[in-house]
């Protein structure tokens, strides 16, 4: 992935590990419910934060964000978050989760 754009190589990153969490790790979870989707959520933005510092922290490599200039873990974390709401809404409606509702949080 040297001769990539460090901002290609973060969407990337960003898109192979939500297609793991949507296509892999959230569907085979035994009961799905909003908590537990958040909790696997916080757990997967771990991860790209620490393979993203792996790439480029210390790097003082700068990330193009439309008009703006930020560094790799905001970068990271908000072209996860963007590229995560229509998959996240698209599980959600498959498995019958209103993710405004409060019921979503149930445990039980």
């Amino acid at each position: 992935m040297g001769a990539l754009p460090p901002e290609l190589k973060i969407l990337i990153l960003n898109a192979a590990a939500l297609a793991v969490a949507y296509m892999g790790i959230y569907p085979s979870m035994a009961r799905i419910t909003l908590r537990r989707l958040l909790r696997q959520d916080v757990m997967l933005s771990v991860v790209l934060l620490v393979v993203a510092g792996w790439m480029f922290a210390g790097s003082g490599t700068h990330f193009s964000l439309l008009l703006v200039q930020t560094n790799w873990w905001v970068f990271t974390l908000l072209t996860a978050m963007v590229m995560e709401w229509p998959l996240f809404m698209w599980f959600c409606r498959r498995h019958g989760i209103d993710p405004f509702s409060e019921d979503a949080w149930d445990d039980d």
